[in-house]
């Protein structure tokens, strides 16, 4: 798995001579695309990508570590075939439903495959190895179980046993963010996933979000989104967003 990467190569020697990807995916059929003989298959690459919504991928993905390996001798290696072989499966039948299956097969092998990498690896990076951190990842789960509190540094410190400068600097060598400005980024991430599905009012949200008043949460969010809570939730109602975002 590659985590927001930049631009790559896939080659089965090091000195192939690589190809633009983009017209050999444009030969696809049936979502499959051979290269070389029919008669010579030597390997079978099931490829896929995650997109996050917009407003959303910067926190998420600048999170995810950078590359993920599995081999199938593994412990998670024999689970991720079994995911592949369906979601390869899905992509080959064509059947009623597919996009919906694959959607949601695609979203189970990205946890597994972060489990995978978090099993293995005394001291992952990125939020993974924050969370198995027991000062920072004390703080992150204190946060993310209640984000209605109105958390300040010192309280977060005070969870995981430092001084407000040393959890200060370990948070953002650990997450790649000022404690405080994830927690701005985390909550208005919920709070524009609330607005999108319409669950809430503008003072719920607001509350439950760890703000003390409407105008205190408005002027956040339209810093961090560039518009008013009201602007994006009508904006989510239109057909033509919604549409898009199921694509």
């Amino acid at each position: 798995m590659l985590g927001n990467p930049p631009p790559y190569v896939l080659a089965s020697t090091l000195d192939a001579s690589p190809r633009p990807a983009a017209p050999v995916w444009a030969g696809a059929q049936d979502g499959f695309v051979r290269i070389g003989p029919t008669s010579e298959e030597d390997l079978y690459l099931c490829v896929g990508h995650i997109a996050f919504d917009d407003q959303n991928a910067a926190l998420l993905t600048d999170l995810l570590p950078p590359l993920v390996t599995v081999r199938v001798g593994d412990p998670h290696g024999g689970r991720l075939a079994q995911l592949i072989d369906l979601l390869a499966t899905e992509v080959g039948i064509a059947a009623a439903g597919g996009p919906l299956v694959q959607n949601h097969l695609a979203q189970i092998l990205l946890v597994h495959m972060l489990r995978a990498h978090a099993g293995r690896t005394d001291r992952p990076t990125g939020w993974l190895g924050a969370l198995n951190e027991d000062g920072i990842g004390a703080a992150l789960r204190a946060v993310h179980a209640d984000m209605a509190h109105p958390w300040n540094l010192k309280e977060l410190a005070e969870i995981s046993h430092m001084s407000r400068s040393a959890f200060a600097h370990s948070f953002k060598n650990h997450v790649g963010v000022p404690p405080l400005e994830y927690l701005i980024q985390w909550r208005m991430s919920l709070a524009r996933d609330a607005l999108a599905r319409d669950t809430l009012s503008i003072s719920e949200l607001a509350r439950a979000t760890g703000y003390l008043s409407e105008s205190a949460f408005s002027t956040a969010f339209r810093r961090v989104v560039g518009s008013s809570p009201a602007q994006f939730r009508n904006q989510a109602r239109q057909p033509t967003h919604s549409a898009a975002n199921g694509n």
